[in-house]
């Protein structure tokens, strides 16, 4: 699919016109392109095929290409499928002195916004455009990080007062990954930023220039969110494992104690149950007796296992 967007600084609306065809200063959004779209785009556009066909890969890696007078950012962004399962796509951004392309495979969850006035766009400022779409993707993966960091917390408060259930060890290795997405997307886009910082290859203006240094800021604390949001999930673990073990290793010695000091009532039970002679056997107190030494080495011997904080 193809459409044509476009809109000047001399609009009186805020929302972008959506053309038949393009023309010069629109903004080509192109979403799960076809053969014959792709083909349409290289013709006319004069664009790399192999850098199209890259875009389309779902696993293409963010990084800066540059073609003549054309400028290639493949990037990604924040995705939600039918399930609500949240992965990155590919996104190809295309600036020349003449055109603005977006291709991806999946819809722009930006897109909706950034058409219908609700961010102030200017197709024809491509320079602009190519940063608040930057700007809008950083902020979509701050709005996960955020939710994730919740999740953690809240696991991370149920540490202290309960069981951590083993459904969210399951959650955790999902949300790790989650985060090894964001964090292999997030670090070459931070690079690309600094790249186009340098104004080499994009005319940056002053306000271009400030829009830019926050917006790598932002996304260096993106980056930032995702290592710290990892570092808790290994240590939450880490914690549970300590915290299982030293209970383990406290049953174990209850457990010891406990067998110890029923040892001793179980080997003069056994003693006295054998068809020899023993001592007290024709006195009438003797059961007492025995009772009563097996009650004292068994005290004797909680205490002491007491004293050295065994039981």
């Amino acid at each position: 699919m193809i459409r044509y967007f476009y809109r000047n600084t001399k609009s009186e609306v805020r929302t972008l016109e959506e053309l038949s065809e393009g023309k010069k200063g629109a903004w080509v959004y192109v979403e799960n392109p076809t053969e014959a779209e792709i083909q349409y785009l290289v013709e006319k556009f004069n664009l790399e095929e192999g850098h199209i066909e890259d875009a389309l890969d779902i696993d293409e890696v963010p990084r800066f290409e540059v073609e003549e007078d054309q400028n290639y950012i493949f990037t990604r962004f924040v995705h939600t499928d039918a399930s609500l399962q949240v992965d990155t796509m590919t996104l190809l951004i295309i600036t020349s002195p003449n055109f603005f392309i977006t291709i991806s495979t999946a819809k722009l969850p930006q897109i909706d916004r950034m058409i219908n006035g609700r961010l102030d766009v200017t197709t024809t400022q491509r320079t602009k455009l190519l940063l608040q779409l930057l700007n809008q993707i950083v902020s979509a993966y701050d709005t996960e990080l955020a939710a994730i960091g919740r999740q953690i917390k809240a696991t991370r408060s149920r540490l202290r007062h309960e069981d951590i259930r083993n459904q969210d060890f399951i959650n955790f290795v999902a949300v790790e990954d989650q985060l090894d997405d964001f964090l292999s997307a997030l670090a070459p886009t931070n690079a690309i930023l600094r790249r186009l910082l340098t104004g080499k290859h994009l005319k940056l203006f002053e306000e271009d220039k400030d829009l830019l240094e926050d917006l790598l800021l932002n996304s260096e604390q993106s980056i930032e969110s995702c290592r710290t949001s990892l570092k808790t999930i290994v240590n939450i673990r880490e914690a549970y494992s300590t915290i299982m073990g030293n209970n383990l290793n406290r049953v174990i010695r209850q457990l010891t104690v406990l067998t110890v000091i029923m040892t001793v009532p179980t080997i003069v039970s056994g003693i006295y149950g054998m068809n020899v002679t023993l001592p007290f056997e024709g006195t009438p107190w003797a059961f007492a007796f025995v009772m009563f030494i097996i009650i004292g080495i068994s005290a004797f011997l909680l205490l002491i296992f007491r004293r050295q904080r065994w039981f």
